[in-house]
């Protein structure tokens, strides 16, 4: 699944029913009513989940949706403090807080998440100053319902503020501990950023990255390894008055015409059916040149002229312009609205103890030297975008001082299609997750990610203890989040389970020898076991 603005819940395949929630009464009643009946719950908003499936309900469970109940957001300016409901959109929260000549310091890139899915799966933007870069580290207070004895009325709320421990577990809850009411979150006094991208060779960029996010504070890093090419991102933050009035407007989140995002699909399928890597370069290399003239969509006003862009935290953070796009498929849309069968791709997020990444790097270019257009798949997207989140109190966040390393690549139509470079994103995926002990973004990854996840988090224990505390009789938990959570993805063994992450190949048949993808080593990681197209079977010794 890809991440998509648009509303409803077509691709559940399950009977399920949807309950929709405009009030906090409203939600209790429903989450009494389902406890009374023995009926499990999920919680969903106005936009769509993660690419795991932690939002897919077993049968017959009741969804509650927090579509509607987005009315109530109290700006406490004294305090320095916002409070909102779980429904209410990232950016209605944002112009709200801005309104007050306030600013929220972290979000994620993209504004198309709830406030209560915000926090429920560990969205972060980049920085290791202050709290970090991890929104639910600026989290001070969360409003809960949650089961209850038939003498309480089947549900309670439940409120957790300040240093009160539970606040730690329920930060990043996945959607199985609770239903989130509302969440209040810290806020600073106003300030801009100013933003300047450096486009240099990435020689150095295993000895660079420490120094950059020790540097500047929002800074992040973008690598396109086919193309030795490195986006360096000279992020700060400046005094309010400082001439400027510049948007974060991210050329990957702008509308797109239907017809525009249909053909670099059209493009990009031609090329795997060709197994053609010189035409993803070409791809590849002409978005790179865009997002250079461009300023991969920072602008001083209504174009980008010069460095620095400078503007309002609230405009530079975050951005989506696609979600605003005309409701007509005709017209314009995200690239990837699945109305118009745009891009389709999916995305591996590794979070590496930050001591363990330069050695990642120079791995991934030994497998990226061997053939450098391999590598051109990645590239055309956002190559690797390489973000720094801070040690987190809370129970599945992160426990060091961490980087965090974005990926995407094509996906098939059809899950039984071999993707042309196989091999190569299942090694690094391996390398991250094995060899360097990666953790997996909890809204992202393939099921392999997850393997073993529950050792890779000092607090886990902890967490399933509160959620036998606040959920015993597993309520919000289905097969699908239990897959995720307890890393089951893994153990899969059927004919072409390797080719979505579903298991790790250990014989030809995982992968697809009929239409020549063999299970081979790895080239560089000895240990990984990836699917690599060969005119002859594999030697598997």
């Amino acid at each position: 699944m890809l991440r998509m603005p648009q509303t409803g819940l077509a691709f559940l395949t399950v009977q399920s029913r949807q309950q929709m929630g405009t009030t906090e009464s409203e939600l209790i009643s429903t989450l009494a009513n389902a406890n009374l009946n023995k009926q499990k719950v999920k919680v969903v908003s106005k936009f769509s989940h993660t690419i795991p499936k932690l939002a897919c309900p077993d049968e017959n469970a009741i969804l509650i949706s927090t579509e509607r109940y987005n009315t109530s957001i109290n700006v406490d300016a004294a305090n320095l403090a916002v409070t909102a409901d779980a429904g209410v959109g990232l950016r209605v929260v944002i112009d709200r807080v801005e309104e007050e000549g306030l600013s929220l310091v972290a979000a994620p890139y993209w504004e198309g998440v709830s406030v209560g899915g915000l926090i429920s799966t560990g969205a972060h933007g980049s920085s290791w100053w202050g709290h970090g870069g991890a929104v639910h580290d600026h989290v001070i207070g969360v409003r809960l319902i949650i089961p209850a004895k038939e003498s309480e009325g089947f549900a309670k709320v439940v409120d957790l503020k300040g240093s009160d421990s539970l606040l730690d577990a329920v930060k990043v809850s996945l959607g199985v501990l609770v239903v989130i009411s509302k969440v209040t979150f810290s806020l600073e006094h106003g300030f801009k950023r100013s933003i300047t991208l450096n486009f240099t060779n990435d020689s150095g960029i295993e000895e660079e990255f420490m120094d950059h996010a020790k540097k500047y504070e929002f800074g992040d890093i973008q690598w396109y390894p086919s193309r030795h090419t490195a986006f360096y991102r000279y992020d700060f933050r400046v005094p309010s008055n400082t001439s400027g009035d510049g948007v974060n407007d991210f050329v990957g989140f702008q509308s797109n015409f239907a017809l525009i995002a249909k053909s670099v699909r059209a493009s990009e399928k031609a090329a795997e059916k060709s197994r053609n890597t010189n035409a993803k370069c070409i791809l590849a290399s002409s978005f790179i040149e865009y997002k250079k003239i461009t300023a991969n969509g920072l602008k001083n006003n209504l174009i980008f002229t010069n460095y620095p862009v400078i503007g309002r935290q609230g405009k530079m953070q975050t951005s989506g312009s696609c979600l605003y796009s005309p409701q007509t498929i005709k017209d314009t849309s995200c690239a990837w609205d699945p109305r118009i069968k745009g891009l389709f791709f999916y995305e591996t997020t590794a979070i590496f103890p930050a001591p363990k990444f330069a050695d990642f790097i120079r791995d991934v270019k030994k497998l990226r030297d061997i053939k450098p257009e391999n590598f051109c798949g990645v590239d055309i997207y956002n190559g690797f975008l390489i973000r720094f989140v801070r040690k987190s109190n809370a129970y599945l966040g992160q426990p060091e001082d961490s980087v965090v390393v974005d990926f995407n690549y094509y996906r098939s139509d059809d899950a039984k299609t071999p993707r042309l470079n196989e091999d190569v994103w299942e090694e690094v995926e391996q390398m991250a997750f094995f060899k360097y002990g990666a953790r997996p973004h909890w809204g992202k990854n393939r099921n392999i990610g997850f393997i073993g996840v529950d050792k890779k988090y000092l607090n886990f224990g902890r967490f399933l203890e509160v959620k036998r505390e606040f959920d015993p009789k597993g309520m919000f938990s289905s097969e699908w989040s239990d897959e995720v959570i307890f890393g089951q993805g893994g153990v899969v063994d059927e004919d072409g389970c390797a080719l979505e992450g579903r298991c790790v190949c250990l014989e030809d048949g995982h992968c697809s020898p009929g239409k020549g993808y063999f299970c081979q080593r790895g080239l560089v990681y000895s240990e990984a076991r990836v699917c690599r197209y060969s005119n002859s079977s594999s030697l598997m010794s």
